[in-house]
């Protein structure tokens, strides 16, 4: 079936609509980071650089390091961009442009995140490193696709149940990590989280200003539910997207966090460029050893 104009949207040069990619300006390992200045703060570190592309906020470099192929895209904050980011990189290596029809043969992107977080576990330090093997999403993203079969209901009733949670808000869901992925990016140094992905810094994060907020006690909530010995560890703002959408189409994805603030300390990072700094050095090393 050929997809319509208004369906796979394309620039004049025939390239993706946001990302303002062509095809071949892709890596299959793509790292996705949520601010646009963060793009060269990755690709200062690659061997090569062919490819500077951008357009709004999704700004991608492309090249190799240690032999290793790589894009640096940035998404953005937030869910509703995760949506362009990952239905448009799929677009790029699992349809054909020309004729406007799905590939039969799928590629398999490996998609990385690269973002920071806030903890709400006491123990977690400020500074760690966390890899999200699962994440809770309180957006509604992935409820406009047929997902029920990759998310974890019982899972999903329990933190419902325990919250108390509002019919008024979204339901949540929990999806997983890719295990290979995983496997490649863990160590002794990275913790391994069940992270929760929101929907705004603010209010959906339990930080109160001028506005009252619906639910006071909504961050102890989230720090003392408990499934089968885990608990939620840290809060950000793309990773179940990116975790769910990525199951949906076939690519493999995992979630890098620092972990910068502590909210259930008040403590915040004393030099977050350095932790990011590090961070950074640390996945491209994991993504590209042999």
């Amino acid at each position: 079936m050929q997809l319509s104009a208004s369906e796979l949207i394309l620039n004049a040069d025939n390239s993706i609509y946001h990302l303002n990619l062509l095809p071949e300006d892709l890596a299959e390992t793509v790292i996705v980071v949520g601010d646009q200045n963060r793009v060269p703060l990755v690709s200062k570190y690659f061997d090569t650089l062919e490819i500077e592309k951008g357009k709004r906020e999704f700004i991608t470099h492309t090249g190799t390091l240690n032999g290793t192929r790589i894009s640096v895209v940035s998404t953005g904050i937030g869910t509703d961009n995760i949506d362009i980011v990952m239905n448009e990189l799929d677009a790029l290596v699992n349809i054909d442009f020309e004729t406007r029809t799905i590939k039969e043969d799928k590629t398999s992107l490996d998609i990385v995140r690269i973002g920071t977080s806030g903890g709400i576990q006491p123990d977690i330090e400020t500074d760690s490193f966390l890899l999200s093997e699962y994440a809770i999403g309180f957006d509604n993203v992935l409820h406009f696709y047929e997902s029920e079969h990759i998310q974890h209901p019982e899972m999903q009733l329990a933190f419902i149940d325990h919250a108390s949670w509002s019919v008024f808000k979204s339901i949540p869901y929990v999806v997983e990590s890719d295990l290979q992925l995983t496997e490649k990016l863990r160590s002794d140094s990275v913790i391994l989280g069940f992270t929760g992905t929101n929907v705004g810094f603010y209010g959906p994060q339990g930080r109160r200003l001028r506005l009252l907020l619906e639910d006071n006690d909504l961050n102890s909530k989230l720090s003392s539910f408990e499934y089968n010995g885990m608990r939620i560890t840290n809060l950000e703002m793309e990773t179940s997207a990116i975790y769910g959408l990525a199951k949906l189409m076939g690519h493999r994805a995992a979630s890098m966090n620092c972990v910068l603030a502590n909210r259930s300390t008040g403590q915040f990072s004393r030099d977050p460029v350095k932790t990011i700094d590090a961070l950074i050095k640390y996945t491209l090393e994991k993504l590209t050893a042999y």
